[in-house]
């Protein structure tokens, strides 16, 4: 197997990028299927730069590395990326912190030679490697970070998300939640940019549909370190008629627990962000939440031909049910995987060029990367929560197609700094 050097300078891309196309146009010399097998990885691998918070969220991030990890294994076997050169990854762990992720991004270029970086799961996290990105003119998939400063206020040339932003997901809430009685709200959310953000859209985008309501209580838990007592506490003791969630993982399993025992979600409906996410939603096991309205992932009950393949393959693999996380590892790596062939190039630009505008299949149906703020159209499952057979899962849910629940494009460009 052919490996880079550590360094990759401009010149020695431009030479890789001619190699590429010799293989290629040597593989159009022949044909059959002897023939493309004779032509797999005849050319340089390719290489990505991969980052997320393993040891700091493992509930998410090993299922989503498990994703990619299922996506590489496909593309490679069949024929990996821009029909000659195999597409290899170098993982690292940024340890749920913004230094080290800049720190591990800054050792993959220099030292690993990665054409591409993809990951971060925290929005701090992902601002941080954005604007690494951006400096060292380097591509970036984002695969989960929501904040949308990333794309907007922040955006730049280098960096695309893949998931539906905290705008986004929070204007498909706030679809059901302005169809409720309820006019005194309160909100809890992790303080941190994902959690202000969440907050800041549901706010402004409930009002613009229900003028009446107001939000009569706010609690800032720092981020898996909620102290769920006090919040509850402190919640019921505004009396909201409703609830804006944005916690997960420990710190929703704590709250729920603690607001079950002391009666907060009694006669209140509650909207929740990710609630619906099965990393999530099924350790809660059955002391997950009946009647939420939220945002997630009903795995078991989507029947579309591209979902069911999806899967099959995923649990053949690792003989256990995908998450959430396990789909967003899945098409980030096949995004990187289209872009780099749709490019025919490693080279840093190209790459760029070609994923703005970029369509791809992912479990959930065809993805677009916008040309404007670089936003992927993905969307998400919105419905209640349940608990059933022991578990908690989805009900009554319905897709909601990103592509409906964001802004024109001459709205979002001048959202974003001049390039």
């Amino acid at each position: 197997m052919k490996h880079r050097q550590p360094t990759a300078s401009p010149t020695a891309k431009s030479l890789l990028s001619a190699a590429l196309f010799a293989a290629l146009a040597a593989a159009a010399l022949t044909t059959g299927p002897a023939a493309a097998q004779s032509a797999k990885f005849s050319g340089a691998p390719v290489r990505v730069g991969e980052i997320n918070s393993y040891t700091g969220l493992p509930a998410f991030t090993i299922p989503y590395r498990q994703g990619w990890q299922l996506a590489l294994e496909e593309i490679n076997a069949q024929g990996g990326v821009i029909g000659c050169c195999e597409l290899q990854v170098v993982s690292r762990d940024d340890a749920g912190k913004p230094d080290d992720a800049v720190r591990v991004a800054q050792e993959l270029v220099a030292n690993e030679a990665v054409d591409v970086l993809a990951g971060t799961y925290f929005s701090h996290i992902g601002l941080a490697v954005a604007d690494f990105a951006a400096r060292s003119k380097m591509p970036f998939v984002a695969a989960e970070p929501l904040t949308d400063a990333i794309t907007w206020s922040k955006g730049n040339r280098y960096t695309f998300r893949l998931r539906p932003s905290t705008y986004m997901q929070a204007a498909m809430l706030v679809e059901e939640a302005a169809k409720l009685p309820a006019k005194r709200w309160a909100t809890v959310a992790p303080n941190y940019e994902y959690g202000q953000s969440a907050v800041a859209w549901f706010k402004q985008l409930l009002k613009e549909k229900r003028p009446d309501v107001e939000f009569v209580a706010e609690q800032w838990p720092a981020q898996g370190k909620l102290e769920a007592g006090p919040t509850v506490q402190a919640l019921a003791a505004a009396n909201p008629e409703a609830i804006f969630n944005v916690t997960f993982g420990a710190d929703l399993a704590k709250l729920v627990r603690e607001g079950e025992g002391r009666g907060l979600f009694r006669n209140r409906k509650v909207v929740s962000l990710l609630t619906g996410e099965p990393e999530y939603l099924e350790p809660m096991k059955d002391e997950a939440p009946e009647g939420w309205i939220v945002t997630g992932y009903p795995w078991d009950q989507i029947d579309t031909p591209a979902h069911k393949a999806f899967v099959a393959a995923y649990t053949a693999r690792f003989k256990e049910s995908p998450k959430q996380g396990s789909v967003v590892g899945y098409t980030t790596m096949k995004a990187v995987a289209a872009a780099i062939t749709k490019a025919r190039s490693a080279n840093a630009e190209p790459i760029v060029d070609a994923l703005a505008g970029l369509t791809i299949d992912s479990p959930f149906g065809p993805v677009t990367f916008r040309a404007s703020d670089h936003q992927a159209t993905m969307g998400a499952y919105v419905g209640t929560t349940t608990v059933k057979d022991g578990r908690g899962t989805m009900k009554d849910w319905r897709y909601a197609d990103g592509a409906n629940y964001l802004p024109p494009d001459d709205v979002v460009r001048k959202m974003r700094p001049a390039e």
